[in-house]
């Protein structure tokens, strides 16, 4: 009895078939994305070519600003080119208090749709109440003006916000003073664990206020401070530090954060990145 021969659709089914339960092994699932700053020694020499490499190791998303010397309508369609979108961008914390729409419509013309600020302005070393409390008033009153254009305004916590505060830090007062409806969070796990944070607790403590991630790790024996600052070298392969990686994205997925960013601040992208990317996509 002859058989009949499969046909292209049922081929297709079947392989896709045999890929669910790789898939379903694998812990991070998500689109891969880098963080822009990364690459902040290849953008000034030339945007392009940085843009077909950031393609050519397989990222579809990306977080930065635009490059000087374009513009947001034209960077926009290099990314588009590449078939890269960028959900988040960036701002500096003066320009979004001083004029939040340049911010609004930098934003839209590159499609973002969150907005990150990752520094609030004060003395290294010494972040204080009086500069938690500024923070809230200011990004309360920002959230909601980008709130309002259709953005979300999401602070980058960087390590020195753990200045212990009551029974927390002054990092829980800025989560609980600001109004979930106009601020939300990113997380820069490398940040949080420099500064004696632990990004699981906070994951689960704070769940939905976290928006994005910065996939990064740090140098294993290194201790954190309070300053918001470490040497490039303190920043290696995810997955060769200390941060408890699988732990951190089984709580990031599961209070729904959606965009990650790797974030590789050494010297060494070139070589650390692919490894990085590696280690993801074979995480189970």
């Amino acid at each position: 009895m002859r058989t009949r021969p499969l046909t292209l659709a049922l081929l297709i089914s079947l392989f896709v078939a045999s890929l669910k339960p790789v898939l379903a092994q694998r812990l991070y699932t998500f689109p891969l994305g880098v963080e822009a700053y990364t690459y902040r020694h290849m953008f000034p020499k030339d945007v392009a070519a940085t843009l077909d490499t950031i393609k050519a190791l397989g990222f579809t998303e990306m977080e930065g600003g635009v490059p000087q010397g374009l513009t947001a309508d034209a960077y926009r369609k290099m990314l588009d080119q590449r078939g890269i979108k960028m959900p988040a961008t960036g701002a500096g914390y003066e320009q979004i208090v001083a004029d939040p729409m340049s911010v609004v419509t930098m934003a839209k013309a590159l499609g973002a749709s969150y907005v990150m600020v990752a520094w609030i302005p004060h003395q290294k070393g010494n972040f204080t109440l009086d500069n938690a409390k500024k923070a809230v008033a200011d990004f309360n009153r920002v959230g909601k003006i980008l709130k309002d254009n259709g953005l979300t305004f999401c602070y980058h916590d960087h390590g020195y916000e753990f200045q212990p505060y009551q029974n927390g830090t002054l990092l829980d007062y800025i989560i609980q003073q600001t109004d979930p409806r106009y601020v939300s969070f990113e997380m820069d796990i490398l940040w949080t664990q420099f500064g004696g944070g632990d990004p699981v607790a906070l994951l689960i403590k704070y769940g939905n206020r976290w928006k994005l991630m910065h996939l990064k790790d740090l140098k294993k024996g290194i201790k954190g401070d309070l300053t918001g600052g470490t040497p490039p070298e303190n920043d290696v392969v995810l997955g060769d530090g200390q941060l408890d990686m699988p732990a951190i994205l089984k709580a990031a997925k599961k209070v729904g954060i959606r965009h990650y960013f790797i974030e590789d601040e050494s010297n060494h992208e070139d070589v650390q990145v692919p490894k990085s990317i590696a280690y993801l996509r074979n995480l189970k």
